[in-house]
C-alpha cells in the first residue's frame, strides 16, 4: 500500500479487526489504549526533541511506528462510533481556517 485516504484506512483497520483481531476492544479500552500510545510518542519526543536525555533502550524506538499506532487505535474508536474520520478532519480545518483566519498571522509569538 503506497497512498491510503482516511477512508481507505478505516476500511482497511475495520476489515483487519474482523480478520485478524477477532473484535473490536471496548470503546473504555480503546480509549485507555490510545493514551497509552499516545504517551509513547509523548516519550519519544521529549527525549529526543525535548529536554530529556534519551535512553539508550530508548534510542531505537521508531517515531512514525508509534504515530501510526495512535492512528490505529483513533481509527478504532472512530470506526465504534461512526465517526467519518475524512468527513471530520475536513469540517474541522474549515472551523479552523474561519475561527484563525487572521488570530495566528496577527500573533507577535509567531513572528
Amino acid at each position: 500500500m503506497n497512498e491510503i485516504t482516511i477512508k481507505q484506512a478505516q476500511n482497511t483497520v475495520d476489515e483487519w479487526i474482523k480478520t485478524v483481531g477477532v473484535r473490536y476492544f471496548d470503546e473504555l479500552t480503546n480509549t485507555a489504549i490510545l493514551m497509552e500510545e499516545v504517551g509513547e510518542v509523548a516519550r519519544i519526543m521529549s527525549r529526543r526533541y525535548g529536554e530529556q536525555s534519551e535512553k539508550e533502550s530508548d534510542k531505537n524506538k521508531d517515531l512514525g511506528d508509534e504515530m501510526a499506532d495512535v492512528m490505529f487505535v483513533l481509527i478504532c474508536l472512530a470506526n465504534q462510533t461512526g465517526i467519518d474520520l475524512e468527513q471530520a478532519l475536513i469540517k474541522n480545518i474549515e472551523k479552523k481556517t474561519l475561527r484563525d483566519k487572521e488570530r495566528h498571522a496577527n500573533n507577535p509569538k509567531l513572528k
